[in-house]
Order: C-alpha cells, then structure tokens, then sequence
C-alpha cells in the first residue's frame, strides 16, 4: 500500500523519536500508526550524530510501518527553534502579458522572489508564510490566482535557522531512507493545535516542555510572534534526581515518571518508596514529598528564566495564558506550579486521541495535522523553497482543465435552453391579440 495519500509525522526530539502516520479522511485526520523509539545522536532538540539519528528515526519508523501496515516513503519531519529569527519579507513580480489571469507559477514566482534575503552564510530560510498578496495596489487578497493585474505582490513572514539543523536534519532522514516530504517549524505546528482560535487570535503562550529543552511560544493574531528557547528540560531534572539520590540515570526517570511531582505542596511526606542507591546492597526509601522538591527546584529555575524573557516582549498581558506541552508537563502538579510562578491562566494539553493521550505525542500529531491543513496557496510559497516548479504546474493544469470543462459545459447547455423557448409561437399569439383589438375597435365605432 502506497502512503502518497497518507501524513506521516517524524518528531526527532532529544530523548525519543515518534512517527505517527495519519490518514486524512474527509478533512479528518485518523492515526494509522504510531512509532516510539529511544532517540540517539540528539542534544538539545539538535543532531548532533547523523548516523545514530538515523539508525534511530529507522527503528521508530519500522514499528510504525508494522502498526500501519504499510511502506514508509515521505516524512514531515518538525524543526527545532534553536537560534530561530522571525522576520518580515516581500516581493513583487511584473505579470507579463497584461491581459493574462494570474497563475500559480506566479504565486511561486513571488514567493521566490521574497526569498531573496542578504543572509549570513551560517543562516538560512526555514519557512515563509504568506499574510497577504496585493494586485495592483489592492491589498488584502489571499489567493490572487484568476485574477488579471500587471503587477503582483507578496508580504509574508520568515523564518530563518542556522544552516547546521537543517543539513543535519536533512542529512539524517535521507541516510534513514526516507524522503523529506516537508518541514514544519515545531511551536508552529503545535501551536496552531493546541489552541482555539480565539486563543490564537488574542494571544497565548505556549511552552513545550521537552527532555532537551523548554521552548516558549508566542502566537497572536493567528502569527507566530516570539521564540525563547531554554536550554534545559525533562533530562535535567532526571539528572538532579541522579546526583541528588546518588542513584542511575535509568532508576531517576523511572522515578519521576512513577512518583514525580511538579509541585512539592501535593506530595506526601509520609509515602514513601525503595531507591536502589549506588554502593549499597539495600534500597533505601525516599519520601515523595523529597523527590518533588528536587523536581521543583529544577522546574522553577526553568520557568524563572522564560517568565524573565516573556516579561521583555509584554507576552504575560496577553489574555490566552499559557498552554503546556511536552513529556515534561505529564508531571503532577505542574499546571499549579506553572500559574504560581508565572501568575497568568495556565492549562495542560493532552492528545485525545486513542493512543496518544500523552502530551509528548503533542508535537508529532501537531506535524501531520499542520501538513495536512495547508492550502494550495500555502504549498505553492512552500514549493520556492525547493525551487521546484511541479506543483505550479500541476495547479495550473488542473484550474484550465476545470475551466475548459466549464465552458464546454455551457455550450452544450445553451442549445437546448434555446430550443425550450417558445420563440416561434410568440409572434402568432400576438398576431391573434392584434387581431382581436381591430375586431373590437371596429365592432365599437361601428
């Protein structure tokens, strides 16, 4: 079976690798299958081993084709925002024959020309999105195909990261044997999940707590605005644990993920549990309320750092709150701790998805749910990117298909319209009437 029709999400993130494979139904995305793997050659959300990554994306992918039942090809697959600039772009183009409709190999073609930025030779483009396209001095338009004009323009929106994620990225999912189908930025995708559109348009903060690193968000006017990444996460606290408790870095995550709190007030000091320590033949116990201040600490460390960057773009006066997300924020009591330190409305999001109601599935989900909802217009300003000119072709082929069809449709319509109508009988219907007039005038003078 041929995925062509299929969304497949590759999440390369620094503790594990998912790949979830969605099929799109009616608009309606169904998960097929699902991947989890440990991840390897990963710090930080960054590749930083090309051939361990993929020996790791290759084991995720095969339990997920197995659960499919299917051949994995193309993957979607998440970038991280490390070092992530947003910035403003255009372009514009002359239309070549006044009188011609516009195409979508001029969409493509003034997307392009956007692209062309004066960039460090470190950096390059991740992304652009299009805000709007304006014709002639009419702005506002979303979609300028059809439409006849001399000159076409584009305002949009990039986004650029160092060129050192992207190749490793690339580099890691083509040795894997798979095809980049495409990239999507990762709090964008998640964000344009986890929050309602009111949400999106007010503006809301979204932390994606992961095992690498904790990664703020801020989305306002449906636009990604801000990026603060911190370069700690769900691996620290595991550590602490470790040093902390003197036991393995397998033993700490078994114990925050088993008796971990996030806020100290909620654990008992009474519960405790077995340790296995290191240089002792006997376990020792732990209390849970002990384990949740080692939790704590880390957790507030984090979160003092983002609220101290959130504070100097004004993000916390925006009426959404804050949305968490990621491994980390599966923690009990985190939403508590989050609103103390922050003092803003703070929720948890988790998948409900059969499955994957986890909140580190978030950011795979995210993926093919974003892919699968972008436009035509979308996937046009995307395809300049590649320079490739396919999809402009294939859309410009299939709307005169459409048209011609159209017409043709009409021609064949009109005969018969013409041939229902009682043209003919007309005439002698008013021959009759005239007829009918004379005989009464001359009947009443006579």
């Amino acid at each position: 079976m041929d995925n062509s029709g299929m969304y497949v999400g590759l999440d390369i993130g620094t503790t594990s690798i998912k790949v979830i494979v969605a099929e799109n139904v009616k608009g309606q995305m169904n998960v097929i299958g699902v991947g989890n793997e440990r991840s390897n050659g990963v710090s930080r959300g960054v590749i930083v081993d090309i051939d361990k990554a993929a020996e790791a994306i290759q084991r995720a992918v095969r339990q997920a084709e197995e659960k499919a039942s299917i051949e994995i090809h193309d993957v979607i697959v998440g970038i991280p925002a490390n070092m992530l600039k947003i910035e403003t772009c255009s372009g514009m183009i002359a239309i070549d024959d006044q009188s011609r409709e516009i195409t979508g190999r001029d969409v493509r073609n003034v997307a392009a020309a956007a692209l062309i930025q004066s960039l460090p030779p470190e950096r390059e483009v991740v992304d652009i999105l299009p805000d709007e396209f304006v014709v002639d001095g009419f702005d506002g338009i979303k979609d300028p195909r059809g439409m006849v004009g001399v000159r076409l323009e584009l305002h949009g929106t990039l986004f650029t990261g160092p060129k050192t994620i992207m190749h490793n990225t690339r580099k890691a999912v083509e040795q894997a044997g798979l095809h980049l189908r495409g990239t999507v930025i990762n709090p964008l995708a998640q964000g344009m999940m986890v929050m309602n559109d009111g949400e999106q348009d007010f503006g809301t903060i979204l932390i994606d707590l992961g095992g690498g690193q904790s990664t703020a968000a801020v989305i306002h006017d449906h636009q990604l605005k801000y990026i603060d990444v911190d370069q700690e996460g769900g691996q620290f606290i595991t550590k602490d644990i470790s040093v902390v408790l003197n036991t393995s870095l397998d033993s700490a995550e078994k114990l925050k993920r088993d008796y971990g709190y996030a806020d100290s007030t909620q654990a008992s000091d009474e519960d405790e549990f077995p340790v296995d320590v290191v240089g002792q033949s006997q376990p020792t116990p732990v209390s849970e309320k002990y384990l949740a201040e080692i939790i704590e600490a880390r957790l507030d460390q984090i979160f003092k750092r983002l609220r101290t960057n959130l504070d100097k773009v004004q993000a916390l006066e925006l009426p959404g709150g804050i949305v968490l997300t990621g491994g980390v924020s599966a923690l009990p009591g985190i939403t508590e701790l989050a609103t103390d330190e922050f003092d803003a409305t703070v929720r948890a999001y988790v998948p409900d998805q059969m499955g994957l109601r986890h909140p580190s599935f978030t950011l795979a989900l995210a993926l093919v749910n974003y892919f699968g909802g972008l436009s035509e217009i979308d996937l046009l300003i995307k395809s300049a990117l590649t320079g490739s000119t396919q999809l402009a072709d294939e859309t410009d082929e299939l709307r005169q298909r459409e048209a011609a069809e159209s017409a043709a449709s009409t021609e064949t319509t009109q005969p018969e319209s013409a041939t229902r109508r009682p043209a003919k009988k007309r005439p002698k219907a008013k021959k009759k009437r005239s007829e009918g007039f004379k005989r009464f005038f001359s009947d009443f003078f006579d």
